[in-house]
């Protein structure tokens, strides 16, 4: 229930503090005086769009507070999977900034406006003018069924299947769309792994490759240098060993005068060893080295394998030939694997679409057997509010397909006249009628809905005279077992309110703001007259006003 609405700097509204108590609250007030933006602010703490542009003053914050009592209303567990502190009153906040950002808290901790609205969901249900239109929904119209009909544990049931049936149906599809397209493409995929893998490819292959048969398509120069090189370390006329033996030997006869830790002797020698090793090599090498056409050509032919497979897989090397290897094979894997998934998704699916169908056909069953005894209920009421030859029916057909909501289309039929046959209700139906539609269903729905908080905001537009004192009387029984609040124009409404606030608008300085005030006894009288006679109050009028009161104040 609603105890308290603070809101500051929003829209026409400075500064308002209201306190509201159970049963049927009024709120009147002149046309364009600000009711609409009073729930316009109490919207903001349900989870609706902020706006900056919704600024009172540019320069400041909007703020709006609303305390819920809520010890009565099973919301524990909801409180508790969103980490919420459990407290009555919650308070719900929302803050506008001056550029535009927004953010909402329930009892001071934050919390995304998704999860606002939710909890919002569960405590107040605001009826506009706008919602009589969404009579012509379908899911809407089920929504009222299901809620006359108790299926919330069937509908909950149902939904968890069809949601589990639809994961299991787009995983099917996107694995059966990627298998054939794979499928399409396996017999050449199988080619392109075979052929890489009967190539026996190795990592680092080709670049020895690439260095032995440039080694090859220069082996008679290579040979030739060899030969010279050898001839120079050790020819038969002068080379370089001879000379550097002739060296050794000169420094031999001097040794004895040179500094000892010169060694020079010692390091010649050594040299002389080295080069000796490396002449023998060199010489070795150059006999070894001859030329090969047959490994050669085994080169080339190789190369050329790896070099056709490189320009084939638009790769850069023998590296990523190897690494496409792989990936084919387990692309191969993959299509096998998948075709092992699809048989058990298929599989799957058949027990998931039987669930669902044996759900399914048990909520529609649960919505007919209801359907009756609610079409009689609305009946009796619309004609109760001044339409006795109404009529309401519920046609319920199958779908073509199942929704989150069932295998049912609803369709809301409608007739104010005993020779015309019920048709859509959005067609047939006017304002006034549609009203009073709604009203009959939403009188019902609160008994069987455990809701803190209904807000109608002009629900008896359209009416007047008698039906307008039926519509009071609807309302003030709707608010003898939970909180109702009223925005209305007809005094036989407002004089069936157990409070009554009045919405103003007052100049101030060079602007113009909303202020509303708890009406006094008397000033209650005055504001009924008014709403009876218009902007000139009568004693005729008081005198009207205070019988409607006084009847009004009367418990049936």
């Amino acid at each position: 229930m609603l105890q308290k609405l603070t809101v500051r700097n929003y829209a026409l509204i400075r500064e308002l503090d209201l306190s509201f108590d159970n049963g049927l609250t009024i709120i009147t007030g002149e046309t364009g005086a600000g009711k609409s933006i009073l729930l316009g602010a109490l919207s903001l703490i349900l989870g609706s769009r902020a706006d900056s542009a919704l600024l009172l003053d540019r320069e400041e914050k909007c703020i709006v507070e609303g305390y819920f009592k809520i010890d009565e209303y099973d919301l524990k567990d909801l409180f508790s999977e969103n980490d919420l502190d459990y407290e009555s009153p919650a308070i719900f906040r929302r803050e506008i900034t001056p550029g535009g950002k927004s953010r909402a808290f329930i009892n001071d901790t934050p919390v995304t406006v998704s999860v606002m609205k939710d909890l919002g969901e569960k405590l107040i249900d605001i009826h506009s003018q706008h919602q009589s239109l969404m009579l012509n929904s379908s899911i809407f119209q089920l929504n009222i069924i299901d809620s006359f009909a108790g299926t919330g544990t069937f509908r909950a049931a149902y939904t968890e299947a069809y949601y589990e049936y639809r994961k299991l149906r787009k995983e099917y599809d996107l694995l059966k769309e990627k298998a054939d397209r794979s499928k399409a493409d396996m017999e050449y995929n199988q080619f392109l792994y075979n052929q890489l893998s009967e190539a026996n490819l190795r990592a680092g292959e080709q670049d020895e490759l690439e260095r032995e048969l440039e080694i090859l398509e220069h082996v008679e120069e290579v040979k030739q240098a060899l030969i010279n090189i050898s001839s120079l370390l050790s020819g038969d006329t002068v080379s370089v060993l001879s000379m550097i033996h002739e060296v050794k030997a000169t420094a031999g006869r001097i040794s004895n005068f040179l500094p000892a830790q010169l060694n020079l002797t010692d390091r010649l020698a050594s040299t002389l060893i080295e080069l000796d090793d490396l002449s023998s090599e060199i010489e070795k090498l150059s006999r070894n080295t001859e030329a090969d056409p047959g490994r050669m050509t085994e080169i080339e032919t190789r190369l050329d394998l790896i070099y056709t497979l490189i320009r084939k897989h638009r790769v850069k090397d023998i590296n990523d030939l190897i690494n496409r290897k792989e990936e084919l094979s387990g692309l191969l894997q993959s299509i096998a694997s998948g075709d092992e998934r699809l048989e058990e998704l298929e599989k799957l699916l058949e027990t998931a679409g039987h669930t669902l169908s044996r759900l399914s056909d048990e909520l529609s069953t649960k919505r007919l057997t209801a359907i009756p005894d609610i079409e009689g209920k609305i009946t009796d009421l619309l004609k109760q509010l001044g339409m006795p030859n109404a009529r309401f029916r519920i046609n319920l057909t199958r779908a073509r397909d199942y929704t989150s909501y069932g295998i049912d289309e609803a369709d809301f039929l409608f007739s104010a006249n005993r020779q015309t046959e019920p048709e859509n209700i959005a067609r047939v139906a006017s304002g006034g009628e549609l009203s009073r539609v709604m009203l009959s269903l939403k009188s019902l729905l609160t008994r069987s809905r455990n809701l803190p908080t209904i807000i109608f905001d002009e629900i008896d537009s359209g009416v007047s005279g008698e039906v307008a004192d039926k519509v009071g009387r609807i309302l003030e029984g709707m608010g003898r077992y939970m909180q109702v609040i009223n925005i209305t124009h007809l005094p036989q409404v407002a004089a069936r309110g157990r409070r009554h606030f009045h919405v103003y608008k007052e100049d101030s300085g060079d602007s113009t703001i909303t202020r509303i005030r708890l009406l006094s006894s008397s000033e209650r009288v005055l504001e009924v007259a008014r709403l009876l006679s218009g902007s000139e109050v009568t004693e005729t009028s008081i005198k009207n006003a205070r019988e409607l009161i006084k009847a009004g104040s009367q418990i049936e």
